[in-house]
């Protein structure tokens, strides 16, 4: 006899592998670009060859909109699980053309625009991807377990992360030379990348359909903008404002940590390989833990405590890295710094679900959020570089804290969507 949670289980497995999947092709450009970046941009400094790879990465971010907008139409329209199978199979399109794209000695310019339009891709992908499979995680999990289970978003979105330091690690520390490394060896995860998609895809087209989509099927309007900022404003300025300055600080101690460890620490490559690594899987592992009490106390105090420690630590933090020599002193103060980013990302995704109903929940999550973090997460890293590249890199500390001051003044006023949320009009749990 089969456990009475078995397909909740096994679609919440589901909708996450594919999701570590995406986030391991997006974030194998930032891990590796520390790599890659004299391939594509050979003239200039190191710091200026990682500001351009960098502003690709930025650029990046400027399709999530568009695709928080086109994937979140689909999902609400046409269902979760049809936006997310065509979402993950964009995303190996981008990381094939980056595999195979001919170095600037080779093919001159059009090598550093056919990263861009791979970056494009892999934008919209991402951008359309957040949204759905936070909408779907949320949906298919029980109230009382709701944080708890949609926390797996952002297991999964630091565990993409961390497969991405893992395969670096591997090729560092085993089977490839440095010198390999930066001349051909970085091509290998953009390969594993597209063929782990496929599999995901596979994964997604036998994956079940949430059942709050299948209920709001008889809504005539659905994943329409008109409808979503002419009926839920303050849902969506709201969603802006809890993003800014949860974005701004995962950015800053997950993407740009390593290349900060590298650049103004200056340890090597290497050495900040293996303290990110474990330190991301740390990172993971808290994710559930805080989803769990948010489920025993609600999601504000959370957000708060982000908020409150965040705007106090965040320059004493990176200040204190910045300045020490120590690697131990480095992990410890990055560590600190995690876990108060943690009040914000194990619940980020079920908090935003529950602000919307069913017939534009994935527009309403994905698309604001996805405006937001292309704005500021998508810059966060240029701007530490350039302040950096000016001699005033402090300035990006202050910067951050500013950001997230703002959202402590969002999470004070918000309300507390576990006693609000739509989730808990439309849940069913299906006959099959």
């Amino acid at each position: 006899m089969k456990h009475p949670d078995a397909w909740r289980i096994k679609a919440i497995l589901t909708g996450s592998a594919g999701n570590l999947v995406e986030w391991y092709d997006w974030y194998i450009y930032a891990t590796f670009s520390l790599y890659f970046a004299p391939v594509f941009f050979p003239q200039g400094s190191y710091t200026a060859q990682l500001l351009n790879t960098a502003a690709i990465f930025a650029v990046g971010f400027l399709m999530r909109p568009i695709g928080g907008w086109m994937f979140g139409r689909i999902a609400d329209r046409s269902g979760r699980k049809t936006s997310m199978t065509l979402s993950v199979l964009l995303m190996s399109m981008g990381s094939m053309l980056i595999a195979f794209t001919p170095s600037y000695h080779t093919i001159g310019v059009a090598a550093p625009i056919l990263l861009l339009l791979a970056r494009l891709l892999q934008g919209l992908s991402v951008g359309g991807e957040y949204g759905t499979s936070a909408t779907y995680l949320s949906e298919v999990a029980t109230a009382d377990r709701r944080g708890f289970y949609s926390s797996f978003q952002y297991v999964t979105l630091i565990g993409g992360q961390l497969t991405a330091l893992g395969v670096q690690m591997l090729l560092q520390q085993v089977f490839l030379t440095p010198a390999q490394l930066h001349e051909w060896g970085w091509r290998i995860p953009f390969i594993i990348g597209a063929l782990l998609a496929f599999v995901a895809l596979y994964l997604r087209t036998h994956m079940q359909e949430s059942t709050s989509f299948e209920k709001s099927k008889k809504t005539r309007e659905k994943g329409s903008l008109k409808i979503l900022f002419r009926q839920h404003p303050r849902a969506v300025i709201t969603v802006v404002g809890l993003t800014l300055g949860g974005t701004i600080a995962f950015y800053t101690y997950t993407t740009y940590m390593q290349k900060f460890l590298v650049n103004t620490v200056h340890l090597s490559i290497e050495r900040a390989t293996i303290i990110t690594f474990f330190l991301m899987l740390i990172y993971a592992l808290l994710q559930p833990l805080f989803g769990w009490i948010s489920d025993k106390y609600g999601r504000k105090p959370l957000l708060i405590g982000f908020g409150v420690l965040g705007t106090l630590f965040t320059v004493p933090i990176l200040t204190g890295i910045s300045g020490t020599s120590s690697e131990w002193t480095a992990f410890w103060l990055i560590l600190i710094a995690l876990v108060i980013v943690s009040g914000y990302t194990s619940i980020n995704a079920v908090v935003k679900a529950e602000m919307f109903p069913a017939e534009v929940r994935a527009l309403g999550v994905g698309f604001p959020y996805a405006l937001t973090v292309a704005i500021f997460g998508g810059t966060a890293e240029p701007i530490a570089l350039y302040f950096k590249k000016i001699g005033h890199e402090p300035w990006y500390y202050w910067y951050v804290t500013g950001c997230i001051f703002i959202s402590l003044i969002v999470y004070i006023t918000a309300k507390d969507t576990k006693y609000t949320s739509y989730l808990d009009k439309d849940l069913t749990v299906p006959s099959s």
